[in-house]
């Protein structure tokens, strides 16, 4: 329980401890965190951005509990608006005082005011706590306005029906990560310049060989072994499509976690492993849309042949040349061997 946080309140914090056995921090990602956390301690936000599958929120909360600070995460939304950020009026509050206290003289005063509460950013503001702004840019840039004061001039600008001075000064202890998806994908805004200026943005990718395989072992507790060959076709497979963002390492994970459920073996030998990467993995490639971007996947699907034409050889196109290629794959990183059939 978070002490001191108005009645008038219906955001809670979220406690994030410093201990996340989950979490996986190889030297890479260890190297992300020092400089994150060197331009947050220095004041400044920070803002990462990349392809889905990357771990940009998973992140922003291993960061945020090292800060050591109640956590208030928003998850961007088209819908959201200023008012679901900073806080709206509510209702009424009616009061009515009777006063009898001289029998023959009754005075009665009645007074009605607005109710108000405070939202996300407002609390975190006030209170110091570290903002997880998630996908940020799924919100409409004029949404995201009211960041710009609180992230230059340390200054909330409040509506005036709060009731209180229509500044709030920002508490020294806030902190502010946020995370995004590039710009192309769907539903996503292009982020406001100016509030970009405001940010340190680290760009992040997905992770080198090692890194994916020590989160695809810590997610299934799937053998070393079987998890370093599921992670070698699903990067082959992404590099092989050049999609820039899909098959993720969410895959590995997924096929890690049947083929523990399984008791299988990533072998080309066990079709239970074949049938889990053919489920899993022709859906994750079924449309090479640019950086995930599935707004028209009926229209990349109609297309389909077209396009895998352009990365498969000549004939091995289509989905049947991605199940090829899978297969390919399998063989490939499983058995040592050549592959076949692409």
């Amino acid at each position: 329980m978070i002490d001191n946080l108005p009645d008038s309140s219906e955001v809670m914090p979220i406690l994030v401890s410093s201990e996340q056995p989950t979490f996986v921090k190889t030297s890479k990602v260890e190297e992300v965190i020092k400089w994150a956390l060197t331009y947050l301690n220095t004041g400044f936000p920070v803002h990462f951005r990349g392809p889905a599958g990357t771990g940009k929120t998973t992140l922003a909360m291993y960061i945020a509990g090292q800060i050591g600070r109640p956590v208030i995460l928003i998850h961007g939304d088209e819908e959201l608006t200023s008012s679901t950020l900073v806080g709206s009026e509510t209702g009424f509050r009616h009061k009515k005082l009777v006063d009898n206290f001289i029998q023959s003289v009754l005075k009665s005063e009645e007074q009605i005011t607005r109710d108000w509460i405070d939202n996300r950013l407002t609390v975190a503001c006030r209170y110091g706590f570290t903002l997880v702004y998630d996908e940020f840019t799924r919100a409409r840039p004029e949404a995201n306005n009211v960041l710009l004061s609180i992230l230059e001039e340390k200054i909330l600008d409040l509506p005036a029906g709060r009731g209180e001075n229509s500044h709030l000064g920002v508490h020294p202890e806030f902190r502010a990560i946020f995370t995004s998806n590039p710009a192309d994908y769907a539903g996503v805004h292009a982020a406001q310049d100016a509030l970009l200026d405001r940010m340190i943005t680290i760009n992040l990718g997905h992770y080198d060989e090692e890194t994916e395989t020590a989160i695809t072992i810590k997610k299934s507790d799937i053998s070393a072994q079987d998890a370093k060959k599921i992670v070698a076709i699903v990067r082959d497979l992404r590099e092989t499509y050049n999609h820039n963002s899909i098959p993720t390492v969410r895959a590995s994970i997924k096929i890690a976690k049947v083929l523990k459920t399984l008791n299988a073996r990533a072998s080309a030998t066990d079709e239970n492993f074949k049938k889990v990467c053919l489920d899993i993995l022709s859906l994750e490639t079924a449309s090479p849309v640019p950086y995930g971007n599935r707004a028209n996947h009926a229209a990349y699907d109609n297309k389909a042949s077209k396009n895998f034409g352009e990365n498969l050889p000549a004939g091995k196109a289509g989905k049947n040349g991605v199940k090829e290629k899978i297969l390919s794959l399998i063989q490939k990183h499983t058995m040592g061997g050549r592959t076949y059939g692409i």
